[in-house]
Formats: structure tokens, C-alpha cells, sequence
């Protein structure tokens, strides 16, 4: 009987420990990966017992969060600019910073006949409303506006422009029909491997700007298991497997 209890004993206070090394912490991540980081949040957390908390924004607002002294222990940018502002600002980690995804641009709209597979509905503009992310806060909005410059229609589409906050609210405006079609990331219209819904055109890279997507630990996240955990998560093969069915290469 001695024997139980002392093993009882001893399997609670391992299930303490457990309890007490695990972290929560708290992560802002860019809009478009938000479908992504969710299953992989599911799945870390199942793994390791950490807790994470995220916060999605453009890069730009969660920068500007960040420099105004917001708690964030780790940052997953859409860009690769914005981790190295922060290392150069010694806000971040020395050494901590990867990409973690590299995103792919799509030009989409819900209705099933309005894009073409070449895109040429931009040259020929037959349509009211264009979305874009707005381009001095998040990449994939910059990404846009490089492709149209690059096509030569730029000038002549952004009387059309509806111009979201982040990559999340210009695909509402697409989704919803408050604009007929708009540069998103291909994560938030692909699922199990392809665009299952509207019309598409996916942007050649050599179009714009390669769109790498870092992570860097922040100051905050200094020495915490959970945020060294998670980084070391995203680098694995069951968050890569999750990244690549979204849409991104890694």
C-alpha cells in the first residue's frame, strides 16, 4: 500500500512540474498566416503544454505595437525587413531570426468567372473595385503593388483601389463582394492543397519582391521555454507539412 501511495505521490508531482515549466505566451503573427498558425498552434500545444496566445495585424501595426512596448515575446512577420529593423533597434534576440514560410501572392475573386488564369483582367480593367493590403504596412500589399508596376496597369487601376488595413480585411472585402477581386495570400483561399472556390490567378514570382517570412524572438521572450519551443516547432516537419498545405513553401 506504501508502495502505491508513494507512486501516486510521485505522479503528481511530476503532472506539478509539467504544469509549472509550461508557458504561455504571447505572440503577434501576420495577418495572412492566421489559418496556418491556428493548427499549428493546436498541434504545439498538444505536444508541449505550452499555451500560446496570438495576435494577428499587419506587420507594420505589430511593429509599431512592439516599439510601443506591447508584450509580445516572439514576432512571425510577412516580411523579412521588419524582424531585421527590430534586431538593428535591439529589440530582438541576436541570432533568433528564420524564415519560417515564404508566401505566394494571388490575385482572387469570389466570383467563379472574373479571373482569368493569366491575368488579364488587369489590362483589360473590367471590373469596379480592386483590394489591395495597404502597401506601407503589409508586404503582401507592397507584393501587389510591384506586380501591377511591373505589368504596366498600376496607374491606371488605382482610381479602383480598395485598400485594406491588413491582408485579413482585403480578403473580407473581396469575400464579402464589397470588391470584385484582390491580391491575397494564396493561404487564405487554398484548402487541402487547392482553391476550392472563385477565380484565380496565382502571381508568378518574378513579379514582385520574393515575400520571406521571418520569426524573430523578441526581448520579451528572452530565456522563456515556451517561446524557444515554439521557434524550434516552426523549423520541424509537422509545422512544415502544415505551412506547405497552405499554400507556402518553406
Amino acid at each position: 500500500m506504501n508502495r502505491i501511495r508513494k507512486f501516486c505521490l510521485a505522479l503528481g508531482l511530476l503532472s506539478v512540474a509539467s504544469v509549472a515549466s509550461a508557458d504561455a505566451i504571447l505572440v503577434a503573427v501576420a495577418a495572412n498566416f492566421m489559418a496556418p498558425m491556428k493548427r499549428i498552434t493546436t498541434a504545439f500545444e498538444r505536444k508541449t503544454g505550452h499555451e500560446v496566445k496570438a495576435s494577428f495585424g499587419s506587420t507594420g501595426k505589430l511593429y509599431a505595437q512592439i516599439e510601443n512596448g506591447a508584450p509580445f515575446e516572439a514576432l512571425l512577420a510577412a516580411d523579412e525587413a521588419t524582424p531585421k529593423k527590430l534586431r538593428g533597434e535591439s529589440m530582438a534576440v541576436p541570432g533568433s531570426r528564420f524564415t519560417y514560410a515564404v508566401g505566394t501572392l494571388v490575385l482572387w475573386s469570389a466570383k467563379p468567372d472574373l479571373v482569368d488564369g493569366k491575368g488579364r483582367v488587369l489590362k483589360s480593367g473590367d471590373f469596379a473595385k480592386l483590394a489591395i493590403a495597404n502597401p506601407k504596412l503589409a508586404p503582401y500589399g507592397a507584393a501587389a503593388v510591384e506586380t501591377m508596376t511591373a505589368l504596366g496597369v498600376e496607374k491606371a487601376l488605382e482610381p479602383k483601389f480598395v485598400v485594406g488595413e491588413n491582408i485579413a480585411q482585403t480578403f473580407q472585402f473581396v469575400d464579402s463582394g464589397n470588391a470584385d477581386l484582390g491580391f491575397v495570400a494564396l493561404s487564405q483561399v487554398m484548402k487541402k492543397g487547392e482553391i476550392t472556390k472563385g477565380s484565380s490567378w496565382i502571381v508568378p514570382a518574378d513579379l514582385h519582391a520574393p515575400i520571406r517570412q521571418d520569426a524573430v524572438v523578441l526581448l520579451k521572450g528572452k530565456g522563456r521555454p515556451g517561446v524557444a519551443a515554439l521557434m524550434e516547432f516552426l523549423k520541424g516537419d509537422e509545422a512544415r507539412a502544415i505551412i506547405r498545405s497552405f499554400g507556402y513553401s518553406v
